[in-house]
């Protein structure tokens, strides 16, 4: 058991600094302190005092800085981006932000039709941060399901859009969290996910993940629930019907990261609003598998799957005898991560791949599984998305593929089916790297000896000197450090530092083995991969501990964090964003109740051991000379709570020695997620620039 005893009589210590005071925990029988649990409550007044004071600090240091990188990234920031274009009835629907603009704008056209603007939220909501979070046309293409929100919320508003009038439904559906949405073909119902209660009734944010079926034209409060209940810990993250409607597809589980098992239901033989589930069982599913469910048009069942295939494979079944009929469509490659895939007709689909994160594609039969081609991309980077063009005003025969590289916003590419060649795209939405900038990727060795990947983004590297540089990781919860584009790298290089992407265990860049050496008790690999990626930068010459920066947010803040605390000496700047930072009290704030798969709970024994021995937090360390730090916060972040950067900030501003700068930057109007481009253009000014002051950048 864990507890806790609060005494009062806080000692104010040095002026300016935060006072500690002698609240301490009982964990297992070890006394733990925690001197600033008080700036866990956000709305006490001595933490808004507290907050105060910080805002003034901040705002002293801002003003000795250099300033130069704010119109750049804006630029940077505001080049035209491109998302891969979805057809329904002949209708062609995507997404652009068009140059300059704050938020994507949602576009369609009708076959000989020029495009027009079927969406834009600063118009159609009014200005400020209200973002078009995702949008799913109906099968006929008279509507489309899109998610809103504002100000960085977690929760979007569900809204119908008609797409003759352009106009959005008046009542929408509120406390959707990153929803899946999958129209019957009626065109008239959908199904979606949410917790129990929408939150304009009394809802509040909620976790829990049930699915529902809405009914368009009728309020969000006679929706019918389908799956899931108050006795059911799994959660609903995606779902899926055939194209001919006839079937549903759910996949579940009991948290992000952790294993899935899939649900299927023959809509044609019940009531979409009562569906009979039955399990699928892929390979008599073993526990760890994660599992990801696709129904073909050709009437099978699509599984990408890590059972016995650490890198995934591809098999397909028949839905109506899964057991019997389940085989191995494409094998698992000893190198690459089988990340997507998509069906192209004409008895092909294409398969993704991602090498150390950066993607790789392949045609093959849909009988055998053979390789038919290897589609040329351009360069390291990563498929973003892929689709047919499936328009009757087009050439039959193209498939669409979403690109985005260190250097290029995201674009689209098309290619003929078949010969592979490129196609030109009707609108340049691609810009040209400066021609001096290149990606290289490398290898070097972690603490154990493992093999750890870096994407290194340099200009004039036939030069081999050391350079100011920053280095950023994520090493978490299965995802990937891909090469996609960021403004903040391309301003930083074309300044001439130095930017590396440290892809350390707890990534799925190796697939699911990597993921798992960097959980729970192997938490430690992530910050060792991280501390050896420096490390071999400082050796190899392209930088030393005097220019070296260790930038991250989310779980990559809990990274850096880490390597703040455990090396000290290694980095002479660290930039922590909405990190996660108290590893015993995390499940208690914001969204960390969901991660214990993926870092361990506080009330087990064992795990509550290994939590103390990297929790950033109860590492810090008075007397010791501390790199300077810049914590950033988000007033509206949901997901990661700001005490956490509070404590830390506070923390290690009492405990360093070394008289470096130690600064909370709080942003308001925004959360843990996408930001507009004039935010995220003030958010990457202001990173850089503290760190083009502390890392000495000069030309």
């Amino acid at each position: 058991m864990t507890g806790a005893e609060s005494t009062s009589g806080p000692d104010r210590g040095v002026p300016g600094q935060a006072f500690r005071d002698h609240t301490t925990d009982d964990i297992f029988g070890h006394r733990v302190s925690d001197p600033y649990r008080w700036l866990e409550d956000t709305a006490a007044p001595m933490t808004l005092e507290w907050q105060r004071a910080q805002d003034a600090r901040f705002e002293r240091a801002r003003r000795q800085w250099v300033t130069r990188f704010g119109p750049r990234l804006r630029e940077l920031y505001g080049t035209t981006a491109q998302e891969v274009p979805r057809w329904c009835a002949g209708r062609r629907f995507f997404a652009r932000r068009p140059p300059g603009g704050e938020h994507e704008v949602l576009y369609t056209a009708a076959p000989g039709e020029p495009e027009r603007v079927l969406l834009d939220p600063a118009r159609s909501e009014g200005p400020g941060t209200t973002m078009l979070e995702s949008w799913v046309p109906s099968p006929d293409g008279r509507l489309v399901a899109c998610q809103l929100s504002s100000d960085g919320a977690e929760t979007a508003v569900l809204k119908v859009l008609d797409v003759a009038t352009g106009r959005l439904g008046d009542d929408g559906i509120r406390g959707c969290r990153a929803s899946p949405v999958a129209w019957l073909p009626d065109g008239r119902s959908f199904f979606y996910v949410r917790p129990p209660v929408p939150a304009d009734a009394g809802g509040g944010l909620g976790t829990e993940r049930w699915l529902w079926l809405h009914r368009v034209g009728r309020s969000a409060r006679a929706d019918v629930r389908v799956l899931g209940g108050p006795d059911d810990p799994r959660r609903v993250y995606d779902i899926d019907i055939g194209p001919d409607g006839r079937l549903l597809l759910a996949s579940l589980a009991d948290g992000p990261g952790r294993p899935r098992e899939l649900l299927l239901a023959d809509l044609t033989q019940c009531r979409p609003d009562r569906p009979v589930w039955r399990r699928i069982h892929p390979e008599r599913g073993p526990a760890r598998a994660r599992v990801q469910g696709e129904l073909g048009p050709d009437g099978r069942l699509y599984l990408l799957t890590d059972d016995r295939a650490p890198r995934r494979r591809l098999c397909v079944m028949d839905p109506a005898e899964p057991h019997r009929t389940m085989r191995e469509l494409i094998g698992e490659h000893p190198e690459a991560v089988l990340t997507g895939f998509t069906h192209l007709g004409g008895g092909l689909l294409l398969a993704v791949w991602e090498r150390d994160a950066i993607s790789d594609a392949t045609a093959h039969r849909i009988d055998t599984g053979e390789v038919t081609a290897r589609i040329p991309l351009p360069g390291p980077g990563t498929v973003t998305g892929v689709s047919v063009w499936a328009s009757t005003g087009h050439a039959a025969g193209e498939v669409c593929i979403g690109y985005s590289s260190l250097t290029a916003p995201g674009h689209v590419l098309r290619y003929e089916i078949g010969s592979w060649q490129p196609v030109r795209p009707e609108r340049a939405t691609r810009q040209r790297p400066p021609p001096h900038m290149t990606v290289h990727h490398m290898r070097c060795p972690s603490k154990d000896g493992t093999q750890v990947g870096l994407l290194l983004l340099a200009r004039d590297a036939t030069s081999r000197r050391p350079r100011p540089t920053v280095l950023t990781g994520y090493g978490g919860f299965g995802v990937s450090m891909r090469p996609v584009y960021q403004p903040d790298a391309m301003a930083w290089v074309e300044a001439g530092g130095v930017y590396a992407i440290a892809q350390v265990r707890g990534g799925g860049e190796q697939g699911a083995e990597w993921h798992r050496a960097g959980t729970g008790a192997g938490k430690q690999n992530s910050i060792d991969d991280f501390n050896a990626a420096a490390e071999w930068l400082v050796a190899d010459g392209w930088t030393t501990p005097g220019q070296l920066g260790a930038v991250g947010g989310s779980n990559g803040g809990f990274l850096v964090g880490a390597a703040l605390v455990q090396r000290p000496d290694l980095y002479r700047a660290v930039v922590c964003s909405a990190p996660v930072l108290d590893m015993l009290r995390y499940e208690r704030m914001g969204l960390g109740r969901l991660w214990r798969a993926e870092y361990g709970c506080a009330g087990d024994p064992e795990q509550a051991r290994w939590l103390l021995g990297y929790s950033p937090y109860h590492q810090v360390r008075e007397g010791t000379a501390y790199p300077a730090v810049l914590f950033e916060t988000f007033e509206g972040d949901t997901r990661v709570d700001p005490a956490h950067a509070r404590k830390m900030c506070a923390a290690v501003q009492h405990a360093s020695s070394s008289g470096r700068p130690v600064l909370l930057r709080h942003e308001r109007g925004s959360g843990h997620g996408r930001r507009t481009m004039s935010q995220a253009a003030a958010l990457g000014a202001d990173t850089l620039a503290f760190l083009c002051e502390e890392l000495g950048l000069e030309s």
